[in-house]
């Protein structure tokens, strides 16, 4: 054990003070980068259990885990930051690979999941694109007006059946329509 591990676990901590920057477009809503990869990584195992083909969970969820850990030395960039800002994933992935105990390992999973080749990282980035997908309809839900333009980009940059599969359920169930089903009518809620 050595203080890299535990520098890296502050580290990523940070995470959960990044904002995501792309939805200062929307003009509300607030969720930080560390919020946006715990969903997805719950959406992720619930596309590998619907998914036809066997896929590696836990490959899967390091996609997922690790995919933005990057953002911690870069930032959030929407795609206006990106067309003037040019991020050095490079550098920034030597760094990691000297900085964390399992550098390396972190480097070829964010490699991975930026190249979309596997069948893990498919759903990896099908996931990425639902976790914006729910976050877009929640706040739909509650009455603002989300343009429809980011949801139908969200749906089309989606590579799998089964992805397309839960983006129809999505648009289709209230955001809280979950709690309401379970307690809201037949039982007595109590805030």
């Amino acid at each position: 054990m050595d203080k890299r591990s535990v520098h890296f676990l502050y580290e990523v901590g940070l995470l959960a003070q990044i904002q995501r920057s792309g939805l200062a477009f929307l003009g509300f809503g607030r969720q930080s980068v560390a919020e946006h990869s715990f969903r997805m990584a719950h959406v992720a195992l619930i596309l590998a259990h619907w998914h036809p083909e066997k896929v590696d969970e836990a490959k899967l969820l390091r996609l997922c885990l690790f995919h933005d850990v990057p953002e911690v030395r870069t930032g959030d960039h929407h795609y206006v930051n990106r067309r003037y800002v040019t991020e050095r994933l490079a550098d920034v992935l030597l760094d990691l690979e000297q900085d964390t105990p399992y550098g390396r390992d972190l480097s070829e999973w964010v490699l991975e999941f930026e190249k979309g080749d596997s069948p893990e990282a498919q759903l990896a980035r099908d996931a990425d694109q639902l976790e914006m997908l729910l976050f877009l309809k929640e706040q739909r839900d509650k009455g603002y007006e989300v343009p429809e333009l980011w949801i139908r980009a969200c749906r089309q940059r989606l590579l799998t059946k089964t992805a397309q599969a839960l983006a129809e359920v999505i648009l289709t169930t209230r955001f809280d329509e979950w709690w309401q089903h379970r307690w809201g009518e037949t039982r007595e809620f109590r805030p």
